[in-house]
């Protein structure tokens, strides 16, 4: 599992941890029961504070996507298949709330916009 801390980013480092194993696990990267990595060896390995890997962790385990075993470490929890999608339909939306905020700060149009979308979405096709 590969974590990459920007310290340009407005986003708190704990945020870009919570945000990026996330995405691992949305992604299928981290399997269910799969271990992650203590929280002392992602502070030594970000080269962080213990207290944000450990903030990360809370986040991730309060919002559903690991559990913790006490004395054992963290694992990846079993997703529900409807919680994913909607889970990435949310991340969608946002994405698309940011990509429309900008088009509207240059003036572009709305059918300019789902001209460029629809040309996206048939190339990764």
């Amino acid at each position: 599992m590969q974590i990459i801390i920007s310290n340009y980013s407005k986003e708190p480092i704990y945020e870009q941890i919570y945000t990026q194993v996330k995405k691992h696990i949305l992604t299928n990267e981290l399997q269910p029961g799969q271990s992650l990595p203590s929280m002392r060896q992602l502070a030594k390995d970000l080269d962080i504070s213990v207290i944000t890997t450990k903030r990360a962790y809370e986040e991730l385990e309060k919002n559903g996507f690991i559990y913790s075993v006490v004395g054992k470490g963290s694992y990846v929890s079993e997703q529900n298949n409807e919680m994913i999608m909607e889970r990435k339909m949310k991340v969608i939306e946002e994405q698309l709330m940011t990509a429309i905020q900008n088009s509207k700060e240059i003036g572009v149009e709305l059918s300019e916009l789902r001209e460029l979308l629809t040309l996206l979405y048939k190339e990764e096709a």
